[in-house]
């Protein structure tokens, strides 16, 4: 299938007017660009129950800040699943503003807190800091689970893109750590390999949104050092994937990591795992956070949440 009228016309507006690329930019205008493009294209912000800035102290005095989302549905006492969320922009850009209308539509729509990390930024800060900051938001929001009103044991882990890949490697040290600790994952669009020679790569390298040099650009500056081949920056090249929790796994036709995507899915389910594939015809990578411009954003995130809501179901013990 070709692109949606509304995709081809968004990229013809962008490549029509000269936009500079990722790659064509500086660290802080990229960063500029795309806030500017979830403005002008994002969603609408839903009206939630709550929001909270929250600063998670670490042991060395410095603070990672995440924004706690409550459900218009949630009283404030209730007690409530929570899903960890780590934006995505190429471990270089995006924010926590920058996601806050998906994040809002994702707690409404599933029916459990959302809790957004604003992990460190490459190049000011390389892997692994990402990676450790996401592993640290998942032990805080543990411990201080009760004070929050959260369940510690429906938790879950979901991200875009670069975010995507770190739940992904957040949850496989999970599961070597404390078996059974996540209910469930949430992959849109992941990078599951840096380094990559599927179709999709070359097929939807240039002119698609997210160009083969901006790909490049967004690993360079997450990997100064090299390092493409450890599974903690491609999860796919883990030893396995066996003992995943139940996960999604969203993916876009047009986008040059697709096929990433669905060897992910393939793989996990030869291995036990219950993926979830949603494949997205005619979509470019970041349509999900374009709700203003894309109705498939809205539609997929609402299919997400339904699956979110059944996945984060209260169990009873004689279940």
């Amino acid at each position: 299938m070709a692109l949606t009228d509304q995709a081809q016309a968004l990229l013809d507006m962008v490549y029509r007017v000269g936009a500079p690329r990722f790659h064509e930019l500086t660290v802080e205008q990229a960063r500029h660009s795309f806030e500017k493009l979830q403005f002008v294209f994002g969603g609408e912000p839903e009206a939630v129950a709550s929001t909270l800035d929250l600063p998670m102290s670490r042991p060395d005095g410095s603070v990672l800040i995440a924004r706690l989302y409550r459900p218009l549905e949630a009283g404030p006492t209730d007690v409530l699943p929570l899903l960890i969320y780590y934006h995505g922009g190429g471990w270089c850009v995006g924010s926590v503003q920058s996601h806050d209308s998906l994040c809002r539509r994702i707690a409404n729509r599933a029916g459990c807190a959302v809790l957004s990390v604003d992990y460190r930024l490459a190049p000011e800060h390389p892997f692994p800091a990402a990676m450790e900051d996401t592993l640290f938001a998942v032990e805080w929001a543990q411990a201080n689970a009760d004070a929050l009103a959260l369940d510690p044991g429906r938790f879950g882990l979901g991200g875009d893109s670069a975010g995507g890949n770190l739940s992904l490697v957040a949850a496989l040290m999970l599961r070597d750590m404390r078996p059974g600790a996540l209910r469930c994952l949430c992959l849109i669009y992941p990078c599951t390999e840096i380094e990559s020679s599927r179709p999709s790569r070359e097929s939807y390298a240039s002119g698609y949104f997210l160009d083969r040099e901006s790909l490049s650009w967004f690993f360079e500056r997450y990997l100064p050092d090299g390092g493409a081949h450890d599974w903690r920056v491609s999860p796919m090249q883990a030893a396995s994937l066996a003992g995943l929790p139940p996960t999604i796994v969203v993916t876009a036709e047009c986008d040059p990591l697709r096929d990433d995507g669905i060897a992910m899915v393939e793989r996990a389910r030869s291995e036990g795992v219950a993926a979830h594939h949603i494949d997205v015809p005619g979509m470019v990578h970041g349509f999900v956070t374009l709700g203003k411009w894309f109705p498939e954003a809205n539609e997929v995130v609402d299919r997400i949440s339904l699956q979110l809501r059944s996945y984060f179901r209260k169990i009873a013990v004689s279940d």
